[in-house]
This record gives structure tokens, C-alpha cells and sequence, in this order.
């Protein structure tokens, strides 16, 4: 679907990044994008699930069977990351890691002569 060298969407960074922890159902992916945002992403149910619909598609993550799932709670669907999903990751950390670094190196300060 994508390659390493072709940037995430911001949302799918989010969900892949949330889900590096631990397993998690929706609404706890959801709190865990927007603690690590403070805020500036907030997943609405219609992009969240549609981001795990792809993001399964992929081969990034699995839903985890009712024997898997973390807790007893029938309604709550579990999403794992796979190792695919968790190298396309890396990838794109890499990625943003390489741009951030150039940007600080292009906003060093003169030095004084």
C-alpha cells in the first residue's frame, strides 16, 4: 500500500504508533493519540475506525480474536500491531527523524565571527 520512503498519513503514524505499546480496542487508541497530541489529534469514530479498516488491509495490524483480547468485554474489538505494521513504522520514524534532524541543522544558529 505504501513504501517505506512514501510518508504516512498522519493518522495512520498515530494509530501504528499507539498500538506499538500494546494491544488496544478503538476508544483506548483513540485517548492514546490525544494524550501523546496534548490534544491536537482527536480520532472521531468515522476516521478511526476507516484508519483501522485500512491500516488492517495493509497487513499492519489484526483485530485479535475474543480469546486474545486483553479483557472479557465481548463488545470491544482488539487491534494488535503485526511485525510488518511495527517495521513500517520504524520506517517512517526514520523517515521524520531525517527531516527533523535537517531542520535543526539548517536552524543552528550563526556562529559569531
Amino acid at each position: 500500500m505504501s513504501r517505506p520512503d512514501t510518508p504516512l498519513k498522519p493518522h495512520w503514524f498515530q494509530v501504528l504508533l499507539a498500538l506499538s505499546e500494546h494491544p488496544r480496542h478503538g476508544f483506548a487508541i483513540r485517548e492514546a493519540v490525544e494524550a501523546r497530541t496534548d490534544g491536537g489529534m482527536v480520532l472521531w469514530p468515522a476516521t478511526l475506525y476507516g484508519v483501522l479498516r485500512d491500516l488492517a488491509d495493509a497487513g499492519w495490524i489484526v483485530e485479535l480474536d475474543g480469546d486474545q483480547a486483553p479483557d472479557d468485554d465481548g463488545r470491544r474489538k482488539y487491534y494488535e500491531l503485526t511485525s510488518d505494521g511495527r517495521g513500517r513504522l520504524l520506517d517512517e520514524a526514520r523517515r521524520l527523524e531525517g527531516w527533523a534532524a535537517a531542520a535543526r541543522a539548517g536552524l543552528r544558529p550563526e556562529e559569531s565571527a
